[in-house]
């Protein structure tokens, strides 16, 4: 069995953490904070870890950091390691050439650091380009040539910064024999959500969801696991969605999908890209990351009236079960 059917054996039907980086307000990296936080999220009940993605901040690290935060998880992570690899915020790329060239090298750094799959941040330039689905399909393959390791594609939301992979580019992606599967973040999308999971059916491989906001339809619709920054910070809420549906307990599934909704209305809300700091504040409730460490200094300035209602939300959820 090749590495790439190993993987999606594993991960089909789990729960992948999109873990967070604990920052000072300056942006410095607080490793203690980040060895005790990933303490905390190995000893849950999860599939593997997602770093470098958009909830960790990955492309806003510099080289040396990015490279000391996978080697935290590696050292405390039994199960698999996907790391997002794109274009690093501090690197100039004024050409497509130039975008591929540092896609590749984030994922060469990956694997020399124990990655066990990349995520391929998409290029939005693919999506103006007459030849873009083509290009896409031939980045995935450099990544997987260079770097030894099977592939996630990324269908992200063009507020983080993606562009809407159409169901063709889907099926293409996913022919690829390095391909793992196609993780689908379309924030509320539901029509482009619905057409990237019918167009991965018969794929063999995972339809990963990292709709927050659409989690418990999102399975519904046919994805088989999860990879999402709401699992950052409460991975036993998001667990209980996918164990009941998995199960066919319908009733146990309305009301954990419920349960998750509501957080996600709280945490994933305007300005969306605040989604991080929220996630950060419910990690300090939670008792993951001390104060000090819960900052997002490439987000957006939230008001306090935003910590109380995410606060607000995890004490109505603590006085029920999971």
């Amino acid at each position: 069995m090749s590495a790439t059917q190993t993987l999606v054996r594993g991960l089909r039907g789990t729960v992948v953490p999109a873990v967070a980086t604990p920052m000072d307000p300056r942006g410095v990296v607080d490793f203690d904070a980040l060895r005790g936080y990933a303490e905390r999220i190995a000893a849950a009940r999860i599939g593997g870890v997602a770093v470098w993605a958009h909830t960790g901040r990955g492309l806003h690290l510099c080289e040396p950091d990015r490279a000391d935060v996978l080697r935290v998880w590696r050292e405390t992570v039994d199960g698999p390691i996907v790391a997002g690899v794109g274009v690093p915020r501090s690197v100039r790329a004024t050409t497509l050439r130039e975008a591929w060239d540092a896609t590749v090298g984030m994922a060469v750094q990956a694997a020399g650091l124990g990655a066990d799959a990349v995520m391929v941040y998409p290029l939005a330039q693919f999506a103006e380009r007459p030849e873009g689905e083509r290009e896409a399909v031939r980045l995935h393959e450099r990544v997987a040539e260079a770097c030894g390791l099977p592939v996630l594609g990324f269908f992200l939301h063009g507020e983080a910064g993606g562009y809407p992979y159409p169901p063709s580019l889907i099926r293409r992606l996913l022919a690829l024999p390095s391909a793992v599967g196609v993780k689908l973040a379309t924030l509320d999308r539901a029509m482009a959500c619905q057409d990237a999971i019918r167009a991965a059916e018969g794929s063999g491989k995972l339809v990963v969801t990292g709709e927050d906001r659409m989690f418990g339809p999102s399975l519904m619709w046919g994805a088989d696991s999860a990879l999402v920054g709401i699992a950052a910070a409460r991975v036993g809420l998001t667990n209980a969605v996918l164990d009941a549906w998995t199960a066919g307990d319908h009733t146990a599934f309305v009301r954990a999908s419920g349960r998750l909704d509501r957080f996600a209305e709280a945490t994933f809300t305007a300005p969306i890209e605040g989604y991080v700091q929220r996630m950060l504040w419910a990690a300090v409730w939670e008792g993951l990351l001390p104060e000090s460490a819960a900052h997002d200094p490439y987000g957006p300035r939230l008001p306090e009236s935003e910590r109380t209602t995410v606060i607000r939300c995890l004490e109505s959820l603590s006085q029920e079960k999971d």
